[in-house]
């Protein structure tokens, strides 16, 4: 992964990606040869989704929750925990995220999936369902990768994570039955189950937050936190992607079928995402900047915004209105375009860092 660049300088910049991996360096074609492998899959073997699919353990999808887990790990075992409180002490970043997360988000999706499907309403159902499920576990990737603040974006999740419990239910009851009833549009009956919820978020947060507090603990105390940072860390570092790329072929392959056999539909469903990624994260981008958080900040106040639990949202989905509904493929279409459309926003913020001076980079 890159760290944090010191320098606006766009030739320092240059130098750094100079030296990254060809796995970063090339990422955005791993990525798109990863989506092509897992259409290819799930098109070429329509059974594929099912057998995958049926590996779980509980209502987690295993193949998905190895990724997603490979992924996690990594990323948060880069976190200085004792740095935690200069976070959790910023109100203004912590006011920011769950305002836009839980406030915002929701709402923005919401008035999308009206306005542009009024006529398919379980894409539109299924849309909604993506706008509750704030991020957990894609975005620390994205934050990493932009430079953005590890331990914030660490601290944002997990309060996204609690928020997650405790209002996802309440949530969906009210934007799928109270609000469209109030404007005199049609409802949805749909029932969250809190174990789903909760099985998701110590699934793809739980165990890789405890793993990778427990490996910082325990490798500064037995061989310091230089060997931590200058030997383990490069080591481990590429797991995470490794994950990302893994984790994106199973969740293509499970419904490559039905994407490649419907494109249509997938071009209606991927229009109000796209709208909604780009409002989410340049209004980030632009709260941030506005209340002089440093780039940093400013860019994980901005992923973490933009970003969704496509993982919860599909689980949510396959297990309300089924594996094969129109709420299901809405939930993994979401991946298909913020994958691509998330990566192109991390150059997004690296461009926009140049405006930040050396001073307001933190």
């Amino acid at each position: 992964m890159t760290d944090q660049l010191t320098t606006t300088h766009p030739a320092a910049e240059a130098a750094v990606v100079g030296r990254l991996s060809t796995l970063d360096r090339f990422l955005p074609v791993w990525i798109i040869v990863a989506m092509a492998v897992g259409l290819g899959l799930g098109r070429a073997v329509p059974s594929l989704s099912a057998h995958l699919d049926a590996v779980r353990v509980g209502s987690v999808s295993l193949p998905i929750a190895v990724g997603l887990l490979l992924m996690m790990y990594p990323v948060l075992a880069k976190v200085r925990y004792r740095q935690l409180d200069r976070v959790t002490g910023d109100r203004r970043l912590l006011v920011s995220s769950l305002v836009l997360n839980w406030v915002v988000g929701p709402a923005l999706m919401f008035a999308l999936a009206w306005l542009l499907l009024p006529d398919l309403p379980t894409y539109r159902t299924g849309l909604i369902i993506v706008g509750l499920a704030r991020c957990i576990a894609m975005v620390l990737i994205w934050n990493d990768l932009a430079c953005g603040d590890r331990e914030a974006g660490a601290v944002l999740v997990a309060i996204n994570s609690v928020f997650q419990i405790v209002a996802f239910g309440a949530l969906g009851w009210f934007y799928l039955q109270v609000l469209p009833g109030w404007l005199g549009l049609a409802t949805t009956d749909a029932s969250f189950s809190l174990a789903t919820i909760v099985g998701s978020v110590l699934v793809f947060l739980g165990i890789p937050l405890t793993a990778g507090f427990l490996t910082r603990t325990i490798g500064e105390r037995t061989r310091g936190t230089t060997w931590y940072d200058e030997r383990f860390l490069p080591r481990v570092g590429p797991i995470a992607l490794y994950g990302l790329l893994f984790t994106i072929v199973v969740l293509f392959a499970l419904q490559g079928h039905t994407i490649t056999s419907k494109p249509w539909d997938v071009a209606r469903i991927a229009l109000p995402l796209l709208v909604y990624f780009a409002v989410m994260f340049g209004g980030g981008f632009a709260l941030g900047h506005r209340l002089d958080l440093g780039y940093a900040k400013t860019a994980t106040l901005a992923f973490t915004a933009a970003g969704n639990n496509f993982e919860l949202a599909i689980a949510v989905a396959i297990g309300v209105f089924g594996v094969t509904s129109g709420q299901a493929l809405a939930g993994v279409v979401g991946p298909l375009i913020e994958v691509p459309v998330l990566v192109a926003l991390v150059h997004v913020a690296l461009r926009l860092r140049r405006r930040y001076s050396p001073e307001a980079l933190s």
